[in-house]
């Protein structure tokens, strides 16, 4: 499910709003620089309007923001729509209690961390981040959230690299974007 293909104009004013920096951070990849959307209130605000108004209602309990340009939209989300929000963050982050999920990145391994007891067991979760390009970050969430009993209702990132196929991987969990990047 995606904004741009539903022709929302304001998807348009967001993927303008993405610098594209080549060969960063090693070659061969296209960063894809949402702090030049960070600098644009116009989009910036269309990306949260979008997204609240696509959850508002839908008896969320939970938005988790993947670290760290997760917590930039997932905040304000959470805020808007009546939501906790739940940090997830990268190993030793987070003081206390912790349960973590480990998964593979295509040059090495990588961690994720919630505080125990932050997600309740039957919750509603929605998951967000910036942007899924091979989908292990978002399978890493959703498999740290359903350990603790709760429901990951959708995944929600501003952008999709479909090429890199991260949408297949995601157990059959919903995922909404707002722009692609090809």
């Amino acid at each position: 499910m995606s904004a741009f293909q539903d022709k929302d104009p304001r998807a348009e004013v967001i993927a303008s709003s993405i610098r594209v920096v080549p060969n960063f951070p090693k070659p061969g990849i296209m960063f894809q620089d949402i702090t030049t959307l960070l600098l644009d209130p116009i989009a910036f605000k269309n990306v949260i309007d979008m997204f609240v108004e696509r959850y508002t209602g839908m008896g969320i309990s939970v938005v988790a923001g993947i670290e760290a340009r997760g917590f930039i939209f997932g905040s304000p989300i959470a805020l808007a729509i009546g939501a906790k929000f739940v940090p997830l963050r990268k190993p030793r982050k987070l003081p206390g209690e912790v349960i973590a999920e480990k998964y593979d990145l295509e040059y090495g391994t990588d961690c994720l961390e919630m505080h125990v007891g932050a997600v309740q067991p039957g919750e509603s979760v929605l998951v967000v981040d910036d942007l899924v390009a091979t989908g292990g970050t978002l399978c890493a969430a959703i498999s740290l959230i359903e350990r603790v009993g709760a429901e990951v209702v959708e995944c929600a990132c501003v952008i999709e690299l479909p090429e890199l196929k991260g949408r297949e991987r995601l157990r059959d969990k919903p995922l909404y974007i707002l722009v692609e990047s090809h």
